[in-house]
């Protein structure tokens, strides 16, 4: 299925892979040891993590595009389920005063990722069957609602990011589907407006706000983590001090392998390195454009849809975690795709490409 059309996404795609097992091994290190008394246990998790991913991605290579259209409302639901089990006793597991995870065993699943995938492919097969009502007011207001329900329940983990991202990803999805620009802008304006009261009417989240505007005014305080951030992004220069000699992840710098992993990449590589990570983002972004215009150009709304909401989902994620390494955005738990450290994140996002290149395949072979 590799060839010189879709090397665009290919090559950008497996070297964030390489980049990523490579970078949480060097990140991890310290608070590894810390914590399990061995340097490698975030690293030794996060190659099965990758292993299983492989495997998600052959399943979603095998299996026929339009199957997921005929199962959107399946797999919508059995998201909703997850979500809902979070706030069963014994079920849900805290961490950090936020109840995001399941745990089965030695894994841990996070619901809020699963739910991302799952509203991607509900959305654009929702657009499929009523998109000649989706300008009217059930039509428009339908996939809103499940938004809203979905949002609510993230939103009571907490976990602002991952509603702000959902909604960003269904608003975009409704737009590209052929929604009015006017619809698109009180959307845009509603959800900003939602997020502001989100943020004033909870103290420590108006706190963080605040405080990323001049983090080293609150150094000790909620300002530690981008402060500690902007230092290990300073200390890079151009080249940075090489693989594994970053200071910042020796327990100064919280979430080194996972929110904040993009500030050791530049503290170890330099601004030449964060500037090859966010070029190959760039270019697995277009190349995933390229092939939802090319499923659309044949008539395939669904696989277009689809594909469009991939890249969408892919450039938000991109977007929030790198703007709140560098201060442009303030603090939020999010990963970064296919690089942070985190077992539903790195196999859901691999599912993901297998179904972009599925679909590339598709375009190619089935006319």
């Amino acid at each position: 299925m590799i060839d010189r059309d879709n090397i665009l996404i290919v090559l950008p795609y497996l070297s964030l892979l390489f980049i990523g097992l490579m970078m949480v091994a060097s990140a991890s290190i310290y608070v590894s040891e810390d914590i399990y008394g061995t340097p490698f246990h975030f690293a030794s998790r996060q190659i099965i993590f990758f292993i299983i991913g492989v495997f998600a991605t052959i399943i979603a290579l095998s299996t026929p595009s339009n199957l997921f259209l005929t199962l959107d409302w399946v797999i919508l639901i059995g998201s909703f389920i997850l979500l809902i089990a979070l706030f069963f006793p014994g079920v849900g597991t805290e961490v950090n005063g936020s109840l995001r995870w399941i745990r089965i065993g030695p894994i841990n699943i996070q619901p809020s990722e699963v739910s991302k995938i799952a509203l991607v492919i509900y959305i654009s097969g929702y657009c499929v069957r009523r998109l000649s009502e989706i300008n009217t007011s059930l039509g428009f207001l339908r996939p809103l609602a499940v938004l809203a329900l979905f949002g609510l329940l993230i939103m009571s983990q907490p976990d602002l990011g991952s509603t702000l991202v959902i909604g960003a990803l269904v608003i975009a999805i409704l737009f590209f589907a052929g929604i009015s620009f006017l619809q698109f802008s009180l959307l845009i304006l509603l959800m900003a407006g939602l997020a502001a009261i989100a943020v004033y009417l909870e103290p420590y989240r108006y706190i963080r706000f605040i405080s990323f505007t001049e983090p080293f005014e609150n150094f000790y305080g909620p300002g530690w983590q981008l402060s500690n951030a902007l230092l290990g992004i300073g200390r890079g220069d151009w080249f940075g001090l090489g693989l594994g000699n970053g200071l910042q992840k020796n327990l100064y710098l919280p979430e080194p392998h996972t929110d904040f992993i993009f500030a050791v990449i530049v503290e170890e590589f330099g601004l030449v390195g964060g500037l090859l990570v966010i070029f190959l983002f760039a270019l697995l972004i277009l190349g995933i454009i390229k092939t939802s215009i090319k499923a659309l150009e044949l008539g395939k709304l669904f696989q277009g849809l689809l594909t469009f909401g991939a890249g969408i989902l892919i450039a938000i994620q991109v977007v929030f975690n790198i703007g709140v390494n560098l201060g442009i955005l303030p603090t939020k738990g999010l990963t970064l795709p296919f690089i942070s450290y985190g077992g539903t994140s790195l196999i859901l996002f691999m599912f993901l490409m297998g179904l972009v290149l599925r679909i590339d395949f598709e375009n190619k072979t089935i006319k």
